[in-house]
């Protein structure tokens, strides 16, 4: 039973954790590295990265979650706020990473060097309103994750 309040707790902070940090580096890289294309490169592949390490936390905690409450108070409670919560974040995550990511690489391949293009070229503009809500997204995932952590919390200290 320790197990999965660990593994609950772990998918949560590794999942929150890492939006947290990226948030941290992202800017970061575009004030150290020499481009713009070098640094978008690099914030792409580890936003990549971060939502598949979103997906696999959100699968871990729901299972663990799921499990814990079979265990615990005999049935799965599959609407529990937690797990609502947890749904949302990982449908947000699926449609930032299968529905904006892929269409803001193409239009960076397009645009070329982000250095040299102008604001009004209409690649750049739909690429930086794709980034905005990009952003819009990566933060409504982390507010419904400290919603979460703290639903959880509140769960896991009354049960017991």
């Amino acid at each position: 039973m320790s197990l999965l309040r660990y593994l609950m707790v772990l998918s949560l902070v590794v999942w929150i954790g890492g939006i947290v940090f990226f948030a941290i580096m992202a800017p970061t890289a575009f004030h150290q590295l020499p481009t713009r294309l070098m640094a978008g490169t690099l914030v792409g592949t580890l936003l990549t990265k971060l939502h598949w390490i979103a997906i696999g936390s959100g699968v871990v905690f729901l299972i663990s979650s799921l499990v814990y409450n079979s265990i615990t108070q005999g049935t799965a409670h599959l609407f529990a706020f937690r797990h609502v919560l947890i749904v949302l974040m990982l449908a947000l995550t699926l449609v930032s990473q299968f529905g904006i990511t892929p269409r803001m690489i193409a239009l960076r391949a397009q645009v070329g060097n982000f250095d040299n293009t102008t604001l009004d070229n209409p690649a750049r503009l739909q690429f930086d309103a794709l980034h905005v809500w990009s952003t819009r997204v990566e933060i409504a995932v982390l507010v419904l994750g400290l919603i979460a952590i703290w639903s959880t919390a509140n769960a896991l200290a009354r049960v017991r």
